[in-house]
């Protein structure tokens, strides 16, 4: 173990943790730090003032500033300084105070303190400024005086998990700075808080120096620290979110969301947001709304050599802001910040239409200008302009709104007045039979050959070619049109009726069927085309009758052979060239049928006769829908189980042709329960049980009870085999000799409930 290095650290330990665990009995994640800055001054004999300003969201999250804050000293590059390292003529290890300035909190005001932005619900940042008096015995070595934080905003955009990252703000006095009693610089102004999205920045984030030295500006990359242990006493420790000392020196950077966002672009912008390295002027154009970490690095040079750097650590927030007053017009295209183009193809004048808006202020005045050619320059005051060009070319023009008034916009409109374009084209095609239209484009232009073409055939399809062909597949009267475009990327277009009207070239038919069986329906499906309702059709089935319908069906109930022929005339008189003709030819057809007998079958009778009924056929199949075997029997017999069944007959007839019958056939589950009215239980072993007889199976859900004159139940069972022997419930003495009442219940197979009433005369 380095004993150096564990006594300071017990040292520092005493000097710190017994302050901190008096003032924070637990600590909070400190989840809105946006940054923070360290300098020194020299005040000579080796005694330096260290000046840290750290910055927050007003909306603390319950994370107080540190008070104390706790700054660690390191002395070269060893992973954990000790004041024992400095020259033994310096005598007792420097002194550490600590100061806590009360922070100061800051309201946000529009960016660059301008009145005529708006920005909707600002945020707040507050400032906490901490001092260190601290004595530094000349050394060879550097002094790091470092103080280390977590956590950032868990909502920062560049930057990988953010809610677990902490800061690191330090500041270094090199041998030669210590030599020269050199004085860090200082950044002159406050940081931006917000920062307007599509808008400049032009922040002026320069440094001065009461030393003179040269200095130079760079984005860098902020300092990791701190990690993000919130619990005592590990808070404390150096992966703590309040490392208490400080991790040593180096220190690692923060991880940027690469290859968006790196140290030396921060924040995605066009133009790119930069940093000027001779006068820190950050200028740019940011894009994208959201908070960004930004890195800002100040080089110190004396004699051309490095004698320090400072760096300073801060969030960004990009935001939409609201011109006060917005200068606007209806245009053709927007090339940058209130800079217009408007395009005029064929037109010398235009009606320019105000489109300003105010968000705060109501607009009260406009200027328009337009300088013309010769020196010649119009103006109007109104809130529309109509301006006449005097010839082709490209003209200027400003609309100043609120002009002489402290929130004004003015917008830069560019006008180019263009030559016209005349669009034309020709069509040919054969009138009468359907063919490719050729399309011819004749348009012309002033500005030169027009290179763009764009056709609409008025079908829904489409061309760019200059003078394509095209066919149609339906009849009708089309709207084609032509669009040209020029080298201008000025546009015309052109709309001309087409009548399309012609017969087919060909007829093109498919039926169903070229061969079936009587009776057959044959659907004739008609592809030919051009062709609609507007054509005369005339179809021959070939056996007298006709029809006019597009694509037909037709029931051939003969046998024979049928020529079919169809016939085309379009609108305008146009037959087809070649006409359609077919044969269908019909085979006879064998008719199936038969009988059943009997109709219903029942567990008692389970056997069909099945008696062939059907014409014309020289083979019979029978299916009985039981899974048994085909029969090809004529008249054939077949008994079933209990159940639903199709029977199916088919029949061919010798030419091949099939017809089929079927018959749905049912055989029922059948009990029968007869109730005698008699019984003589004297023990002769002959009629000794009251009981029902018949066929049972299927039954269920039975019940029979037995009743006396008085109404009193003497006898129940659910079983129909069960008899009741005389007694009551079946035990103990025999009952007197009378007449009972007899009631049964039960359910039949098919789901019927059956109930019967009877009486048994008891004798002995």
């Amino acid at each position: 173990m380095d004993i150096n290095r564990y006594t300071t650290h017990i040292l520092i330990r005493i000097f710190s943790l017994g302050l901190v665990f008096a003032l924070f009995p637990f600590a909070a994640k400190a989840l809105h730090i946006i940054g923070g800055d360290m300098t020194y001054t020299c005040n000579g004999n080796g005694n330096y003032t260290i000046t840290m300003k750290v910055y927050r969201d007003c909306n603390s999250n319950g994370a107080d500033y540190d008070n104390p804050a706790h700054f660690t000293i390191f002395i070269g590059s060893s992973e954990f300084s000790t004041f024992q390292n400095v020259p033994a003529t310096s005598g007792a290890p420097p002194p550490v105070s600590n100061h806590n300035a009360a922070p100061t909190q800051v309201f946000v005001v529009p960016p660059d303190d301008n009145p005529c932005v708006d920005v909707v619900d600002p945020p707040c940042v507050q400032t906490a400024t901490y001092t260190l008096n601290v004595n530094l015995p000349p050394s060879n070595q550097t002094y790091s005086i470092v103080y280390q934080r977590c956590c950032r905003n868990t909502t920062i955009n560049n930057i990988v998990d953010p809610g677990n990252v902490g800061s690191t703000y330090l500041v270094e006095i090199p041998p030669q700075a210590q030599q020269l009693c050199n004085n860090s610089p200082v950044f002159n102004d406050f940081p931006p808080i917000v920062i307007c999205a599509g808008e400049f920045i032009n922040f002026d984030h320069s440094a001065s120096d009461i030393d003179g030295d040269s200095l130079h500006y760079s984005f860098c990359s902020p300092l990791e620290g701190g990690g993000s242990i919130t619990n005592a006493p590990q808070v404390y420790w150096e992966n703590g979110a309040i490392p208490i000392p400080a991790a040593a020196p180096p220190y690692n950077t923060v991880t940027f969301v690469a290859p968006t966002y790196t140290a030396f672009t921060p924040m995605a912008g066009s133009p790119t947001v930069y940093i000027d390295p001779n006068t820190g002027l950050i200028d740019g154009v940011p894009t994208t709304l959201g908070q960004f970490v930004v890195g800002v690095c100040v080089e110190e040079f004396r004699n051309g050599f490095k004698i320090g750097e400072i760096r300073r650590d801060f969030q960004f927030n990009v935001i939409q802001c609201n011109a006060v007053v917005d200068a606007d017009i209806v245009e053709d295209e927007v090339i940058g910040d209130d800079e217009y183009v408007i395009n005029l193809c064929g037109e010398r004048s235009h009606l320019f239409e105000n489109e300003s808006v105010s968000f705060i202020d109501t607009i009260t005045t406009f200027f328009w200008e337009f300088d013309l050619e010769n020196g010649s320059v119009v103006t109007s005051s109104d809130v529309d302009f109509f301006v006449e060009f005097p010839d082709l070319g490209s003209y200027v023009g400003t609309l100043v709104v609120n002009p002489g008034q402290p929130c004004n916009d003015t917008a830069t409109i560019h006008v180019n007045v263009y030559p016209d374009l005349y669009p034309d084209f020709s069509f040919d095609y054969d009138t009468c039979i359907a063919g490719p239209t050729q399309f011819t484009n004749l348009s012309t232009t002033e500005a030169g050959q027009a290179y763009g073409s764009f056709w609409n055939f008025g079908d829904g399809n489409s061309s760019i070619e200059d003078s394509p062909e095209y066919e149609y597949i339906t009849p009708g009267i089309f709207d084609v049109t032509l669009l040209i475009r020029d080298t201008n990327n000025c546009e015309n277009a052109i709309t001309k009726p087409l009548t399309y009207f012609p017969a087919p070239n060909t007829l093109e038919i498919q039926p169903s069927t070229n061969e079936g069986c009587a009776p057959e329906l044959v659907i004739f499906d008609n592809l030919s085309f051009p062709i609609d309702n507007t054509y005369t059709i005339l179809w021959e089935f070939g056996d007298s009758v006709t029809s006019s319908e597009i694509s037909p069906s037709h029931l051939y109930t003969t046998p024979g052979f049928y020529e079919v022929s169809l016939d085309v005339t379009s609108p305008i008189g146009c037959e087809v060239a070649i006409p359609y003709s077919s044969s269908v030819e019909i085979l006879p057809a064998p008719t199936a049928g038969f009988s059943v007998n009997p109709e219903l079958l029942t567990n008692f009778n389970p056997t069909a006769t099945f008696t062939d009924e059907s014409i014309d056929a020289d083979a019979i199949q029978w299916d009985f829908g039981d899974g048994s075997p085909f029969i090809y029997e004529t008249n054939p017999e077949h008994t079933f189980g209990e159940g639903t069944y199709v029977i199916t007959q088919v029949v061919r007839h010798e030419s091949g042709c099939l017809d089929t019958a079927q018959y749905v056939l049912t055989s029922e589950q059948l009990v029968t329960y007869h109730l005698p009215n008699a019984f003589t239980p004297n023990g002769d072993g002959k009629n000794e049980g009251f009981k029902g007889t018949g066929f049972f199976e299927g039954m269920t859900n039975f019940n029979m009870t037995i009743w006396n004159r008085w109404g009193e139940m003497i006898f129940e069972t659910n079983d129909p085999e069960e008899a009741w022997n005389g007694k009551k419930n079946n035990r103990g003495d025999i009952l007197q000799n009378g007449v009972y009442v007899v009631v049964v219940n039960y359910t039949e197979p098919s789901g019927n409930d059956v109930q019967l009433k009877g009486f048994a005369t008891l004798v002995r």
